[in-house]
């Protein structure tokens, strides 16, 4: 190895580490916060597999952030951890942001990672052989991944839309892997709202009935009447006034992600995810892949008119929100999703 390649590599060597720590300076005096704590409920699932990819290839370590993702059993046990201050942002169901309206907190969903919420509500064959209706769940048990979070605001509204109420059932927090699974195949529920692949997992074996099913757009539209924004990031709006610069680099993460998604095919999905979020079974998790691909955000963008579906759905069965006037412009902004697509064509 002769001086000159040596003095060459030398050189090369420096400028780099010169760019590197440049640039980690230039994200320091940037981001106001560059640590950012992310709660979610159910990370292995579809509904939250942008994260996941921002996560896994390195998009949020780009933008100059150092996150840490805490998982719960569901987006209801997220939200309370943000609202405890032990978690910056959630990753969660854009609903939230209209009930913490409702009740004086006001958070803002920023980025959209779904454009269908995915939840598929189910009659267990084995404790209702003759399921006919919904009529059939009163004073049945009826799993969700936890109390209060989205997969309890679909079976709400289905139970509303048949005339049933919340209080009619009761409902079991299961989580969203091998506990809801345990819990509808042992007989300690009667029905279940869950996702993908969880409900896969079922179907494959003819353990259940689909009652309703949001997972692509058209039954989306046929259930609720209209585009319903699903999974979220959101924060408080005062993070976000305080944080501007960091809730961008989240955003263009998370943008990045989607536009990754869009064309990455099953083999690339099951080489980025973690091994135990496909059950043990690597086939049919690509198959349930296949079914909700449709749902995912093409570009981060929360639809107006998916604000306005998803509070008539929430009045249906939310009386206290009947009476409060939501201001819809307050519970989300495109603002840093405009800006992110602008990075990432």
């Amino acid at each position: 190895m002769n001086k000159s390649f040596l003095k060459q590599f030398a050189i090369a060597l420096v400028l780099f580490l010169l760019g590197y720590f440049t640039t980690q300076v230039l994200f320091a005096q940037t981001l106001e916060k560059p640590k950012v704590s992310i709660a979610v409920g159910g990370k292995n699932l579809f509904y939250y597999l942008p994260l996941t990819v921002a996560e896994q290839l390195g998009y949020f370590k780009d933008e100059g952030l150092q996150v840490e993702i805490s998982d719960f059993a569901g987006g209801a046990k997220a939200l309370q951890a943000m609202v405890g201050g032990s978690a910056d942002v959630v990753s969660g169901a854009y609903e939230h942001t209209i009930n913490m309206q409702a009740k004086g907190q006001p958070i803002t969903a920023f980025v959209l990672q779904g454009r269908a919420p995915q939840i598929v509500m189910l009659a267990s064959n084995k404790t209702l052989p003759n399921y006919k209706s919904v009529a059939d769940l009163k004073g049945k048990k009826i799993g969700v991944t936890a109390p209060g979070s989205s997969t309890n605001m679909m079976a709400n509204f289905v139970l509303a839309r048949a005339g049933l109420k919340p209080a009619d059932v009761s409902f079991i927090g299961v989580g969203a892997a091998a506990g809801a699974l345990s819990a509808m195949r042992s007989g300690q529920i009667d029905a279940m709202a869950n996702l993908d692949p969880v409900i896969t997992m079922l179907e494959q074996k003819n353990e259940v009935k689909v009652i309703a099913d949001t997972r692509t757009l058209k039954d989306t539209n046929n259930i609720f009447g209209g585009l319903m924004p699903a999974a979220t990031l959101y924060a408080p709006e005062a993070f976000i006034k305080k944080n501007p610069n960091t809730t961008q680099a989240l955003t263009n993460a998370m943008v990045r992600a989607l536009k990754w998604l869009q064309k990455a095919g099953p083999s690339d999905i099951v080489k980025v995810v973690p091994e135990s979020y496909l059950l043990g079974d690597r086939a049919l998790y690509l198959e349930a892949f296949m079914k909700v691909r449709e749902a995912l955000s093409p570009d981060g963008t929360i639809p107006d008119s998916g604000a306005k579906t998803m509070l008539k759905a929430l009045q249906t069965f939310e009386p206290d929100l009947a009476g409060k006037n939501i201001d819809l412009n307050r519970t989300y902004t495109n603002a840093f999703v405009v800006k992110a697509n602008q990075k990432y064509k």
